[in-house]
Protein backbone atom coordinates (compact mmCIF):
# COMPACT_ATOMS: atom_id res chain seq x y z
CA UNK A 1 0.00 0.00 0.00
CA UNK A 2 1.53 3.57 -0.79
CA UNK A 3 1.53 5.92 1.49
CA UNK A 4 0.47 9.37 1.43
CA UNK A 5 4.33 10.47 1.90
CA UNK A 6 5.13 8.64 -1.14
CA UNK A 7 3.13 10.23 -3.40
CA UNK A 8 5.32 13.66 -4.99
CA UNK A 9 4.20 16.24 -6.95
CA UNK A 10 7.66 18.03 -8.20
CA UNK A 11 5.54 20.30 -10.31
CA UNK A 12 3.81 22.03 -7.80
CA UNK A 13 4.98 24.70 -4.93
CA UNK A 14 2.46 25.55 -2.21
CA UNK A 15 2.24 29.18 -1.13
CA UNK A 16 0.82 30.06 2.35
CA UNK A 17 0.15 33.66 3.14
CA UNK A 18 -0.20 34.45 6.97
CA UNK A 19 -0.31 37.79 9.02
CA UNK A 20 -1.09 37.28 12.60
CA UNK A 21 0.16 35.91 15.96
CA UNK A 22 -3.51 35.34 16.64
CA UNK A 23 -3.82 32.46 14.47
CA UNK A 24 -0.63 30.89 14.90
CA UNK A 25 -1.76 27.20 15.32
CA UNK A 26 -3.98 27.61 12.59
CA UNK A 27 -0.81 28.02 10.78
CA UNK A 28 0.95 25.38 12.28
CA UNK A 29 -2.02 23.02 11.35
CA UNK A 30 -2.11 23.99 7.94
CA UNK A 31 1.37 23.59 7.16
CA UNK A 32 1.44 19.73 9.43
CA UNK A 33 -1.64 19.08 6.76
CA UNK A 34 0.12 20.03 3.49
CA UNK A 35 3.18 18.45 4.70
CA UNK A 36 2.36 14.69 3.55
CA UNK A 37 0.97 16.27 0.23
CA UNK A 38 4.29 16.10 -1.96
CA UNK A 39 4.46 19.49 -2.76
CA UNK A 40 8.33 20.61 -4.46
CA UNK A 41 8.41 23.63 -1.76
CA UNK A 42 6.14 24.99 0.88
CA UNK A 43 6.94 28.58 0.49
CA UNK A 44 5.30 30.57 3.88
CA UNK A 45 4.81 34.13 2.99
CA UNK A 46 4.20 36.57 6.21
CA UNK A 47 2.60 39.85 5.72
CA UNK A 48 4.32 42.79 7.21
CA UNK A 49 4.86 41.46 10.92
CA UNK A 50 8.39 41.10 11.81
CA UNK A 51 7.33 39.51 15.06
CA UNK A 52 5.57 36.70 12.91
CA UNK A 53 8.23 36.17 10.43
CA UNK A 54 10.72 35.65 13.06
CA UNK A 55 8.63 33.45 14.84
CA UNK A 56 7.79 31.37 11.46
CA UNK A 57 11.60 31.09 10.74
CA UNK A 58 12.43 29.71 14.51
CA UNK A 59 10.23 27.36 14.84
CA UNK A 60 8.15 26.27 11.75
CA UNK A 61 11.34 23.95 9.69
CA UNK A 62 11.43 22.37 5.86
CA UNK A 63 9.36 25.67 4.91
CA UNK A 64 10.60 28.21 2.71
CA UNK A 65 9.77 31.96 4.76
CA UNK A 66 9.50 35.06 2.74
CA UNK A 67 8.43 38.46 3.72
CA UNK A 68 5.49 40.05 1.91
CA UNK A 69 7.57 42.37 -0.67
CA UNK A 70 4.41 44.31 -2.10
CA UNK A 71 1.38 46.13 -0.34
CA UNK A 72 -0.22 44.89 2.65
CA UNK A 73 -2.92 42.24 1.98
CA UNK A 74 -2.70 38.95 0.99
CA UNK A 75 -2.79 39.68 -2.45
CA UNK A 76 0.87 40.75 -2.20
CA UNK A 77 2.13 37.74 -0.04
CA UNK A 78 0.70 35.74 -2.64
CA UNK A 79 2.46 37.31 -5.27
CA UNK A 80 5.59 37.23 -3.70
CA UNK A 81 5.25 33.69 -2.93
CA UNK A 82 4.26 33.20 -6.19
CA UNK A 83 6.95 34.91 -7.59
CA UNK A 84 9.71 32.97 -5.65
CA UNK A 85 8.21 29.86 -6.51
CA UNK A 86 10.18 27.64 -9.70
CA UNK A 87 7.52 25.31 -10.09
CA UNK A 88 4.78 25.12 -13.34
CA UNK A 89 2.44 25.08 -11.06
CA UNK A 90 1.61 27.04 -7.68
CA UNK A 91 -0.92 26.23 -5.42
CA UNK A 92 -2.31 28.42 -3.11
CA UNK A 93 -3.93 27.54 0.44
CA UNK A 94 -4.80 30.29 3.40
CA UNK A 95 -2.42 30.05 6.69
CA UNK A 96 -5.75 28.95 8.92
CA UNK A 97 -7.49 26.22 6.16
CA UNK A 98 -6.47 22.36 6.55
CA UNK A 99 -6.33 20.05 3.10
CA UNK A 100 -7.64 16.70 3.50
CA UNK A 101 -5.69 13.69 1.92
CA UNK A 102 -5.04 13.55 -1.48
CA UNK A 103 -6.00 17.56 -1.95
CA UNK A 104 -2.79 18.52 -3.69
CA UNK A 105 -3.16 15.91 -6.28
CA UNK A 106 -6.83 16.38 -7.18
CA UNK A 107 -6.15 19.64 -7.41
CA UNK A 108 -3.06 19.58 -10.13
CA UNK A 109 -5.07 16.77 -11.96
CA UNK A 110 -6.69 18.79 -14.30
CA UNK A 111 -3.57 20.45 -15.29
CA UNK A 112 -3.32 17.46 -17.73
CA UNK A 113 -5.65 19.21 -20.10
CA UNK A 114 -3.06 22.42 -21.78
CA UNK A 115 -6.48 24.59 -21.80
CA UNK A 116 -6.69 24.88 -18.09
CA UNK A 117 -5.28 27.72 -16.96
CA UNK A 118 -6.33 27.35 -13.08
CA UNK A 119 -8.18 25.29 -10.89
CA UNK A 120 -9.83 25.51 -7.14
CA UNK A 121 -11.23 23.12 -4.83
CA UNK A 122 -14.34 22.79 -2.50
CA UNK A 123 -13.81 25.05 0.79
CA UNK A 124 -15.68 23.49 4.22
CA UNK A 125 -16.57 25.98 6.62
CA UNK A 126 -15.35 24.28 10.09
CA UNK A 127 -17.66 26.68 12.46
CA UNK A 128 -16.40 27.27 15.92
CA UNK A 129 -19.60 27.25 17.14
CA UNK A 130 -22.89 25.68 15.81
CA UNK A 131 -23.92 27.94 12.88
CA UNK A 132 -27.16 30.09 13.76
CA UNK A 133 -29.89 28.21 12.63
CA UNK A 134 -30.90 31.64 10.60
CA UNK A 135 -27.71 31.55 8.18
CA UNK A 136 -28.36 30.26 5.28
CA UNK A 137 -25.93 27.51 3.02
CA UNK A 138 -26.26 30.18 0.00
CA UNK A 139 -24.41 32.53 1.78
CA UNK A 140 -21.77 30.26 3.13
CA UNK A 141 -19.24 32.57 0.75
CA UNK A 142 -19.69 35.00 3.11
CA UNK A 143 -17.65 33.13 6.03
CA UNK A 144 -15.30 31.74 2.94
CA UNK A 145 -17.27 28.30 2.07
CA UNK A 146 -18.44 26.97 -0.95
CA UNK A 147 -22.22 26.72 -1.03
CA UNK A 148 -24.87 24.49 -2.92
CA UNK A 149 -25.54 24.98 -6.26
CA UNK A 150 -21.57 24.96 -7.46
CA UNK A 151 -20.46 21.89 -9.57
CA UNK A 152 -20.75 18.43 -8.17
CA UNK A 153 -17.62 16.99 -10.25
CA UNK A 154 -14.77 18.34 -12.06
CA UNK A 155 -16.30 20.83 -14.66
CA UNK A 156 -15.18 24.69 -15.66
CA UNK A 157 -16.04 27.96 -13.84
CA UNK A 158 -15.58 31.56 -13.93
CA UNK A 159 -13.65 32.06 -11.26
CA UNK A 160 -12.34 30.14 -8.02
CA UNK A 161 -11.31 30.80 -4.45
CA UNK A 162 -7.91 31.80 -3.54
CA UNK A 163 -7.71 29.84 -0.12
CA UNK A 164 -8.03 26.93 -2.27
CA UNK A 165 -6.29 27.27 -5.87
CA UNK A 166 -3.56 26.30 -8.25
CA UNK A 167 -2.59 27.96 -11.53
CA UNK A 168 0.19 28.12 -13.90
CA UNK A 169 3.05 29.97 -13.37
CA UNK A 170 4.25 31.56 -16.17
CA UNK A 171 0.11 32.51 -17.14
CA UNK A 172 -0.08 33.93 -13.70
CA UNK A 173 2.90 36.14 -14.40
CA UNK A 174 1.58 37.07 -17.70
CA UNK A 175 -1.19 39.34 -16.10
CA UNK A 176 1.06 40.18 -13.02
CA UNK A 177 -0.52 37.99 -10.72
CA UNK A 178 -3.17 39.23 -7.80
CA UNK A 179 -3.70 42.50 -7.91
CA UNK A 180 -1.73 44.14 -5.68
CA UNK A 181 -3.63 46.15 -2.79
CA UNK A 182 -6.56 44.64 -4.34
CA UNK A 183 -7.95 42.04 -2.21
CA UNK A 184 -9.55 41.36 1.80
CA UNK A 185 -8.22 43.73 4.20
CA UNK A 186 -9.80 45.12 7.49
CA UNK A 187 -13.81 46.07 6.49
CA UNK A 188 -13.00 45.70 2.73
CA UNK A 189 -13.98 42.66 0.79
CA UNK A 190 -12.77 43.29 -2.84
CA UNK A 191 -12.39 40.25 -4.88
CA UNK A 192 -8.91 39.72 -5.95
CA UNK A 193 -9.60 36.20 -6.62
CA UNK A 194 -12.34 36.44 -8.87
CA UNK A 195 -10.47 39.40 -10.60
CA UNK A 196 -7.55 37.20 -11.22
CA UNK A 197 -9.54 34.60 -12.62
CA UNK A 198 -11.19 37.19 -15.22
CA UNK A 199 -8.16 38.58 -16.49
CA UNK A 200 -6.38 34.77 -16.96
CA UNK A 201 -9.78 33.81 -18.43
CA UNK A 202 -8.88 37.00 -21.41
CA UNK A 203 -5.75 34.61 -22.20
CA UNK A 204 -7.84 31.57 -23.35
CA UNK A 205 -7.39 29.16 -20.63
CA UNK A 206 -10.05 27.85 -18.43
CA UNK A 207 -10.30 27.82 -15.02
CA UNK A 208 -11.78 24.46 -13.27
CA UNK A 209 -13.58 23.40 -10.42
CA UNK A 210 -12.72 20.24 -8.21
CA UNK A 211 -15.14 19.83 -5.60
CA UNK A 212 -12.87 16.53 -4.48
CA UNK A 213 -10.12 19.06 -3.44
CA UNK A 214 -11.24 19.61 -0.51
CA UNK A 215 -9.74 21.82 2.56
CA UNK A 216 -10.95 22.88 5.68
CA UNK A 217 -11.22 26.87 7.07
CA UNK A 218 -12.23 27.82 9.84
CA UNK A 219 -14.91 29.85 11.04
CA UNK A 220 -14.86 32.26 14.55
CA UNK A 221 -18.18 32.62 16.18
CA UNK A 222 -18.40 36.29 15.71
CA UNK A 223 -18.93 35.48 11.55
CA UNK A 224 -21.96 33.98 12.98
CA UNK A 225 -23.34 37.12 14.18
CA UNK A 226 -26.04 38.93 12.02
CA UNK A 227 -24.64 42.10 12.06
CA UNK A 228 -21.04 40.53 10.53
CA UNK A 229 -23.28 38.79 7.95
CA UNK A 230 -25.11 41.92 6.96
CA UNK A 231 -21.43 44.23 6.80
CA UNK A 232 -19.79 41.44 4.57
CA UNK A 233 -22.70 40.82 2.17
CA UNK A 234 -22.59 44.93 2.00
CA UNK A 235 -18.83 45.00 1.75
CA UNK A 236 -19.26 42.02 -1.13
CA UNK A 237 -21.67 44.16 -2.95
CA UNK A 238 -18.75 47.00 -2.77
CA UNK A 239 -16.47 44.95 -3.91
CA UNK A 240 -17.83 43.55 -7.04
CA UNK A 241 -18.87 47.19 -8.49
CA UNK A 242 -14.77 47.82 -8.12
CA UNK A 243 -13.72 45.05 -9.80
CA UNK A 244 -16.29 45.66 -12.19
CA UNK A 245 -14.89 49.61 -13.07
CA UNK A 246 -11.48 47.78 -13.41
CA UNK A 247 -12.73 45.06 -15.92
CA UNK A 248 -14.30 47.40 -18.22
CA UNK A 249 -16.03 45.60 -21.12
CA UNK A 250 -16.13 42.13 -19.78
CA UNK A 251 -19.27 40.67 -18.43
CA UNK A 252 -17.77 40.58 -15.20
CA UNK A 253 -20.85 40.40 -12.98
CA UNK A 254 -22.72 37.61 -15.29
CA UNK A 255 -21.90 35.33 -12.59
CA UNK A 256 -23.72 37.31 -9.62
CA UNK A 257 -26.65 38.14 -12.05
CA UNK A 258 -27.41 33.95 -13.01
CA UNK A 259 -26.85 34.15 -8.43
CA UNK A 260 -29.59 36.11 -8.02
CA UNK A 261 -31.72 34.72 -10.97
CA UNK A 262 -31.14 31.15 -10.02
CA UNK A 263 -29.90 30.63 -6.54
CA UNK A 264 -31.48 33.32 -4.53
CA UNK A 265 -34.98 33.01 -5.13
CA UNK A 266 -34.44 29.08 -4.97
CA UNK A 267 -33.14 29.78 -1.20
CA UNK A 268 -36.02 32.20 -0.52
CA UNK A 269 -38.93 29.77 -1.88
CA UNK A 270 -37.72 26.75 -0.18
CA UNK A 271 -37.23 28.26 3.15
CA UNK A 272 -40.89 29.49 3.09
CA UNK A 273 -41.63 26.68 1.59
CA UNK A 274 -40.92 24.30 4.59
CA UNK A 275 -41.71 26.57 6.86
CA UNK A 276 -45.48 26.42 5.86
CA UNK A 277 -45.35 22.99 5.91
CA UNK A 278 -44.67 22.55 9.47
CA UNK A 279 -40.67 22.75 9.64
CA UNK A 280 -40.58 25.78 12.27
CA UNK A 281 -39.40 29.55 12.11
CA UNK A 282 -35.86 28.26 11.08
CA UNK A 283 -36.47 27.77 7.23
CA UNK A 284 -38.40 31.39 7.30
CA UNK A 285 -35.26 33.15 8.87
CA UNK A 286 -33.19 31.52 6.45
CA UNK A 287 -35.35 32.62 3.41
CA UNK A 288 -35.14 36.66 5.17
CA UNK A 289 -31.51 36.39 5.88
CA UNK A 290 -31.07 35.81 2.14
CA UNK A 291 -33.36 38.59 1.09
CA UNK A 292 -31.50 40.94 3.79
CA UNK A 293 -28.23 39.75 2.53
CA UNK A 294 -29.06 40.70 -1.10
CA UNK A 295 -30.59 44.33 0.04
CA UNK A 296 -27.12 44.60 2.16
CA UNK A 297 -25.38 43.62 -0.59
CA UNK A 298 -27.12 45.96 -3.54
CA UNK A 299 -26.57 48.95 -1.00
CA UNK A 300 -22.93 48.90 -0.97
CA UNK A 301 -23.15 48.23 -5.11
CA UNK A 302 -25.07 51.33 -4.85
CA UNK A 303 -23.09 53.26 -2.86
CA UNK A 304 -19.96 52.07 -4.68
CA UNK A 305 -21.44 53.30 -8.44
CA UNK A 306 -22.16 56.74 -6.83
CA UNK A 307 -18.86 57.38 -5.22
CA UNK A 308 -16.49 59.33 -6.73
CA UNK A 309 -14.33 57.34 -9.74
CA UNK A 310 -10.61 57.31 -8.50
CA UNK A 311 -7.85 54.55 -9.43
CA UNK A 312 -8.17 51.79 -6.55
CA UNK A 313 -4.88 49.71 -7.52
CA UNK A 314 -2.33 48.96 -9.78
CA UNK A 315 -2.52 45.97 -11.83
CA UNK A 316 -0.54 43.48 -10.17
CA UNK A 317 2.81 43.05 -8.96
CA UNK A 318 5.60 44.77 -11.24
Amino acid sequence: MIGRASIRHPDASLVIPCHTQRRWDSLVAAVASVRPEGAAEIIVVVDHNPALLQRVREELTGVTVLANRFRPGASGARNTGALFAVTPLVAFLDGDARVRPGWLGRLIAPFADPSVVGTGGAIRPDWERTPPRWFPDEFLWTVGGSYPGLPTRVAPVRNVWSANMAVRRDSFRSVDGFRDGFGKLGDRARPEDTDLCLRLGRTGGRWMYVPDALVDHPVEAERGRFGFFLRRCFHEGRGKIQMARLLPGQRSLASERDYLRRTVPHAVLTGLSRSLRGGGAAPAARAGAVLAGVAAAAAGGALETLAVRRPVATNGAQ
